[in-house]
């Protein structure tokens, strides 16, 4: 079993599984950065070269190696790696000893073909960079047009201009690399299969129609849709033609319209994800402000309420807030972020779900998309509405608190000891 930490002694190898061509660059970059991040291509890339390093010296790397290169703790490169494995780019073993050694395996990422039509892949890239930049990419790998009708074929076949002859012995299956690709990795339980058999009519599936790739779409699809087991016999129901065969497409289209129905029209999206990279500001402000901007966009909703917790679970109900915020109302990551922030410091702590509600809205309406827009908006509504309040015992004026990014021209000279202290805990965590 992997430990909780590695450590920068910790050596590692990487071993090639796959073809790598600057045509599988530029997939990564084009469909997997949208959805796993800059970290994640970062690392991806930096084991490809080192695979290429090792496979001329024979060498290995210490993780070490990877925070220099990088630039990153060991933290955000353990969580970029195993989001590399959960996309299916990498596969990762552990050996345990006086120095602990990690075996990395690389494959290719999916053809552009496979990706557009995986359940899983194509509807979150969707979600993460929009319609318009969707088409474009859409666009931008669509088939070539085919030969005109009024063209006559020419090209020469192998026997107009080869013959076959007597040669030496072959190897009958030599030992040649292959490109592979593993695709996403979702857990082979999240549908209970023998659940899903006993409750359809006996013979209504063949044993050869739920083979390993039709369980994989089936898992994919549950998962992506939020779709139980009993839920998906009523689909498999819908789906499966006279000769007990599953249609594929169907499935997937009838697993889409019941999450569309049930949801307002909207497609799925992944709840604890971060700010889309296109949706994000450049790194190097240095400000108190800055800071908090890197947080919020580098950070899920989950993980960032948890650290409000204190590193525990959240309350269900919380948990059940941010679920409302990201799919119903369709906030990007930062912006919740943001308005977790704003909310708890200015309303004594505590996530009112009404008065979440009131401003959600109100940035749902104003489309803000951005963690600066929204801490912009948070600003300009304080100030606006700002009043002083007098304590009855003493008729001293006392400031509703604000968020330590607040423009410091508008309402902070200079934040407090234990504000300073709270800060520098939450880069600690999230870089």
């Amino acid at each position: 079993m992997e430990p909780k930490t590695i450590l920068p002694a910790d050596t590692y190898t990487v071993v090639n599984r796959t073809i790598l061509t600057d045509y599988e660059r530029k997939t990564i970059i084009n469909l997997y950065e949208p959805i796993i991040g800059c970290n994640a291509v970062s690392l991806y890339f930096t084991l490809w070269q080192d695979m290429e390093r090792s496979e001329l010296a024979e060498q290995k790397f210490n993780h070490h190696h990877l925070m220099s290169t990088l630039k990153l703790g060991l933290e955000p490169i353990t969580n970029a790696r195993r989001v590399l494995e959960s996309v299916g780019l990498v596969r990762s073993f552990f050996k345990s000893g006086e120095v602990n050694d990690y075996f990395y395996e690389i494959y290719s990422p999916l053809t552009p073909n496979e990706f557009f039509n995986h359940p899983i892949f194509s509807v979150i890239l969707y979600n993460n960079i929009g319609s318009v930049e969707y088409n474009k990419l859409v666009a931008y790998y669509k088939k070539q047009e085919n030969v005109p009708k009024d063209y006559e074929e020419i090209t020469s076949t192998m026997d107009m201009n080869f013959k076959a002859a007597a040669a030496s012995n072959l190897s009958p299956e030599p030992d040649i690399e292959k490109t592979e690709s593993i695709g996403s990795r979702v857990s082979e339980d999240y549908v209970d299969f023998a659940l899903l058999m006993s409750s359809l009519p006996k013979g209504l599936i063949s044993e050869k129609a739920l083979n390993k790739r039709t369980k994989n779409l089936i898992n994919s699809l549950a998962f992506v849709y939020d779709l139980d087991t009993l839920k998906m016999c009523e689909l498999l129901r819908l789906v499966v033609n006279e000769n007990g065969v599953i249609d594929k497409d169907s499935l997937r289209l009838n697993a889409r319209k019941y999450y569309q129905f049930n949801n307002s029209g909207s497609l799925p999206t992944l709840i604890y994800r971060t700010q889309p990279e296109h949706l994000k500001t450049p790194e190097g402000d240095m400000s108190n402000r800055g800071k908090m901007l890197y947080i919020f966009e580098n950070t899920s909703p989950y993980d960032f309420l948890r650290s409000k917790y204190h590193g525990t679970e959240p309350a269900p109900r919380d948990l059940k807030l941010l679920e409302y915020l990201a799919v119903d109302l369709e906030l990007k990551p930062s912006v919740i972020n943001v308005l977790i922030d704003y909310v708890l410091k200015s309303n004594d702590n505590k996530l009112t779900q009404g008065y979440i509600e009131t401003i959600a809205g109100q940035w749902k309406r104003l489309n803000i998309k951005t963690a600066d827009e929204a801490m912009r908006t948070a600003e300009k509504e304080h100030k606006k509405n700002k009043t002083k309040v007098f304590t009855k015992t003493t008729n001293s004026k006392k400031e509703t608190a604000t968020p330590i990014w607040f423009n410091q021209t508008q309402e902070v000279k200079e934040i407090s000891a234990d504000e300073k202290r709270e800060l520098e805990t939450m880069l600690k965590e999230f870089r």
